[in-house]
């Protein structure tokens, strides 16, 4: 394009992936002319460089590991992973790093893509740049929705960009395995990716500023994880700072707090993520350039009444099936507003993201797993609740002896004493991602604790849990 084009559209959505695909799906449905605008791949960094790739690398390390406490079939698994076969794996469920699905799928819905950078030029205002060069203006009459996510934070050591350090995409998308690789986190994606590439071959070495892995959880999760990564093989050292990063020859040396020299083929930063908000705009509508956008519980931006900031970018819960969650709540509530509807903000109203705040679920695929929603112990007293934590070794339930010999877990149910409903809920074992959404429908619905007596878990099921969990509680 050599002139610049103006198209006015009822909604403007900058970023196209989950969260924003979400945002279109609903105001789509509304009825809504909705414009999506993208710079990268239609489908965003959970499609091709986090969720599905992690999982689908991690899929056949955790098989492995279920199948080796399965008796008549350990024998037969105890050779290396198939690290090719792995990464083609991961392959398939990106696509390929290719989005015509996901192009397809949008076109379905009747939103229009536009490729491209976008910048917010005024309210109501985005101006795309295109791959050419060209500009198109793109006008929006009820709201402009901002669901550009986050990306990685690297820590500011002098010299960091001469190593080229891995980030959450290079880990998730190496095409092959490092002999030597460090790690430097210790929450999710550090743990995840210390689990899968030590299974693929490398020799991991990770390393945690703080006391332990997964500080966001209950502390024994971090404990159980860290000694599941040393059996396998990692070298697992927590306290450890690092000072200073070089490449020399093709080798990366971390040197660490007490001075030692640490060589890898490859070093992984896994240090938080950052907003990815810094060049869209937002000086031309008085925002801070590179922040985090504050909202409301419909995910509208303070100040702002026509735009809203949904997912990662508002900090509330970085997690992609939260940030749909909001999706759906954003674009019910936009829909609702430029409808002139009755909006529904009250706690867990149609149009108010509630759950983020008591309710979200997080599943850390490692071996073990760990699953958490709502608050730990901490937060809850932190809060200023009455709570009593209840304590399971999971290994006492049937269900989880007949998963795996020598299955070890734990869970943890934090109840209010004062409501009688529940606050939190933990577990830590194989194959436990599959229970956490019983838990989170028992803190999102708030059910009590008396109801959930009469919640019959199947035997023999590692779901028994629950009744070993009522039964801690009725007797403490």
């Amino acid at each position: 394009m050599t002139e610049t084009e103006t198209n006015a559209y009822d909604v403007v959505v900058l970023g196209a992936g989950p969260v924003g695909e979400n945002v279109a799906d609903r105001t789509r449905a509304a009825g809504l002319t909705t414009a999506v605008v993208e710079s990268e791949l239609v489908g965003g960094e959970c499609s091709y460089w986090a969720c599905m790739p992690s999982k689908a690398l991690l899929r056949p390390v955790i098989a492995r590991a279920d199948a080796r406490r399965v008796p008549g079939l350990r024998q037969s698994v105890q050779g290396p992973l198939d690290a090719s076969a792995v990464l083609a794996h991961r392959d398939y469920y990106t696509s390929n790093w290719k989005d015509d699905g996901q192009v397809g799928w949008l076109d379905s819905i009747g939103a229009d893509l536009h490729r491209g950078h976008g910048r917010l030029t005024g309210p109501r205002t985005v101006t795309v740049t295109g791959p050419e060069g060209g500009e198109r203006v793109l006008t929006a009459r009820h709201a402009v929705a901002v669901c550009t996510g986050s990306r990685a934070a690297l820590p500011g050591l002098p010299g960091l960009d001469a190593v080229k350090p891995w980030t959450s995409r290079e880990a998730t998308s190496s095409r092959t395995v490092p002999g030597r690789l460090i790690v430097i986190g210790g929450g999710v994606v550090a743990t995840e990716m210390a689990t899968v590439w030590q299974a693929l071959g490398s020799q991991v070495t990770l390393l945690v500023r703080g006391k332990g892995l997964l500080p966001r959880m209950e502390p024994f999760a971090g404990e159980l994880i860290a000694d599941a990564l040393k059996e396998a093989g990692a070298d697992v050292r927590t306290g450890t700072s690092v000072e200073s990063v070089t490449r020399e020859n093709g080798t990366v040396v971390a040197v660490t707090g007490t001075g030692e020299r640490i060589e890898a083929d490859e070093i992984l930063f896994a240090t938080g993520r950052a907003p990815r908000t810094d060049d869209i705009g937002l000086e031309s509508i008085g925002l801070d350039p590179g922040s985090w956008l504050p909202v409301d519980d419909s995910l509208r931006v303070t100040g702002h009444d026509w735009l809203y900031a949904v997912g990662d970018v508002n900090h509330r819960a970085l997690l992609t099936h939260q940030g749909k969650y909001q999706a759906r709540i954003a674009g019910a509530a936009i829909a609702a507003r430029a409808t002139g509807e009755t909006l529904l903000a009250e706690p867990w109203g149609a149009h108010a993201a509630t759950a983020d705040h008591t309710a979200v679920p997080q599943v850390v695929f490692t071996d073990p797993e760990a699953a958490a929603v709502g608050l730990s112990l901490a937060e809850a007293e932190e809060a200023g609740h009455r709570v009593r934590a209840v304590d399971v070794d999971l290994s006492t339930v049937s269900g989880a002896g007949l998963y795996a010999d020598g299955y070890q877990g734990r869970a943890r149910m934090v109840v209010d004493i004062e409501d009688e409903i529940l606050r939190g809920v933990t577990f830590v074992g194989p194959g436990v991602g599959e229970l956490i959404h019983s838990a989170t429908i028992a803190v999102a619905g708030q059910v009590p604790v008396s109801r959930l007596w009469h919640a019959v878990p199947s035997y023999p099921t590692i779901s028994e849990v629950w009744l070993r969990l009522l039964e801690a509680y009725r007797d403490a």
